[in-house]
């Protein structure tokens, strides 16, 4: 197997072209290969700078998950330091987390921020939402969000074997029209989201009758046992306009 390893985005569209296999950290994909046979060509963005930025509202699909540290939002830190174990986090990227990953452990953060991602294919550079990122699997060259006002995540611990412990993730923004809650929560395999204005007027209780309207109202008790919490303590943490 040779090892394309571009310094430039240019670099890595011409190695998509060439047919390169994207393999992020290589945590996912190495016993795969070691049991079905190695690809011809394979590519690593850890040399290409716009995947490997950190930034208070930008990071890329090639920073390792050990490097995530508090110049990024809450709600993403703390997510990237719960995902397996400290020699995953120093060898797994963003990238083959969201888009490599049955589990998308980073997920319900991005979607919390209202992420969006910058992928790289072999026709150029474009930018897409998460559902296009998770569906399609391009190459991911970095997620971008506008900073919120507070965030917070909770990952429940897992047993050995079963499906992926349950995490809430929540973000509170300042939108046009007054600040708006954002909640992601991974049941399972399931990733569910909703959103609920908190503005003047608008008490925790109503907020959290709003968020039972969307998506999240799916959700079994005990996961409201855990958005719950969250969400009054997030909107607790910054008051009301």
């Amino acid at each position: 197997m040779l090892l394309c390893l571009p310094t430039s985005v240019p670099e890595a569209r011409q190695c998509l072209a060439d047919g390169a296999v994207p393999i992020g950290g290589a945590t996912l994909v190495w016993a795969t290969w070691q049991r079905d046979g190695f690809p011809d060509l394979a590519m690593s963005l850890r040399e290409v700078p716009e995947a490997n930025v950190i930034g208070r509202e930008a990071l890329g699909g090639a920073v390792l998950l050990h490097r995530i540290d508090t110049a990024v939002p809450n709600v993403l830190r703390l997510a990237a330091a719960t995902i397996g174990t400290g020699a995953v986090r120093r060898s797994a990227t963003v990238g083959g987390n969201l888009v490599g990953s049955t589990l998308r452990c980073l997920l319900p953060a991005a979607l919390a921020l209202d992420a969006r991602a910058t992928v790289l294919e072999s026709d150029g550079v474009r930018e897409t939402d998460l559902a296009e990122l998770i569906a399609k699997r391009p190459v991911l060259l970095s997620l971008r969000w506008r900073t919120p006002l507070a965030s917070a995540y909770r990952k429940l611990p897992g047993g050995p074997g079963g499906e992926p412990p349950l995490a809430v993730a929540s973000a509170l923004h300042t939108e046009a029209d007054g600040r708006r809650l954002r909640i992601a929560v991974r049941d399972g395999y399931a990733v569910l989201s909703g959103t609920a204005p908190c503005g003047t007027g608008t008490g925790t209780e109503d907020s959290l009758a709003a968020l039972r309207d969307t998506a999240l109202g799916d959700l079994p008790d005990d996961a409201w046992e855990v958005v719950r919490p969250q969400v009054t303590g997030l909107l607790e943490s910054v008051g009301r306009d």
